[in-house]
């Protein structure tokens, strides 16, 4: 059992989580239970999903959990760029996020590679 605290690619996720709650309370209020809770769900489904692995007794099913965090921050990706078309977020908000999403998802597909 692993420490998902000390992954960087965990911390990571965890402070992505928090600047997309920070940004997603700017949305109109008709998005609360529509894309704001889809963004939500997806960006808290990436750390989750790597601390619930950390838990697992085994690397192919740690490996398993990091692929399911990898495709929440593909969902993740697609969301944000919606909310940008949308003029939901700034042109500078979506490259920051979009900026750590892309370097998390990086960190996930290396992390999978080595446990394989």
């Amino acid at each position: 059992m692993r420490n998902f605290k000390n992954l960087r690619v965990w911390q990571k996720s965890h402070h992505l989580v928090l600047y997309v709650y920070s940004i997603t309370k700017t949305f109109p209020k008709e998005e609360l239970y529509g894309l704001v809770s889809q963004i939500r769900r997806s960006a808290t489904s990436i750390p989750s999903n790597i601390s619930e692995g950390c838990g697992r007794s085994s690397e192919a099913e740690l490996a398993r959990f990091m692929t399911i965090a990898s495709g929440s921050a593909a969902e993740l990706e697609y969301q944000l760029l919606l909310s940008k078309d949308l003029l939901l977020i700034s042109l500078a908000d979506y490259e920051r996020l979009n900026a750590s999403l892309t370097e998390i998802r990086k960190m996930l597909n290396s992390f999978i590679q080595k446990l394989r």
